[in-house]
């Protein structure tokens, strides 16, 4: 099994990062590689168990699932059930923490998955550096966009 983990400070209040991802269904507004979403069964997407199929800007399609969301605890947590990428038994979590030294942000983002035999290093590249480094780089443009601290 595959363990990627990648974390980041951000300048900015966790209460705006959390209202910029928390919604399971708006990371098309932020994330570099995400050309639409929708929910499935017209849910909403604080639901869990609620289905997410997103158009990536390649045209592959994806869904991912709920599995955990605590505004109590700033985390979420989802797992992949198709996508065009081997990736098998993807399972991932987003945890925020407030850095109350200058109003910061820790977010810490993993996930772990099987892939084909000898694929390891290149997927975990791939879910590390164009999923989650290209994440918290685009939140960071999004928030200083969209005005947030």
């Amino acid at each position: 099994m595959v363990r990627v983990v990648r974390s980041t400070v951000l300048d900015h209040p966790v209460e705006d990062v959390w209202d910029s991802i928390r919604d399971f269904n708006g990371h098309d507004r932020w994330h570099p590689a995400v050309e639409t979403s929708r929910i499935e069964d017209g849910g909403t997407s604080d639901r869990i168990g609620c289905v997410r199929r997103f158009k990536l800007q390649d045209g592959s399609e994806l869904r991912e699932q709920l599995l955990t969301l605590s505004d109590l605890e700033l985390t979420f947590s989802y797992c992949l059930l198709h996508t065009p990428v081997p990736l098998f038994n993807y399972v991932a979590h987003v945890l925020l923490l407030p850095v109350t030294d200058g109003d910061m942000t820790f977010w810490q983002w993993e996930s772990n998955f099987d892939t084909p035999a000898g694929r390891e290093a290149e997927l975990a590249q791939l879910v590390g550096e164009n999923i989650y480094m290209a994440g918290f780089a685009a939140i960071r443009q999004h928030l200083e966009r969209t005005g947030r601290s």
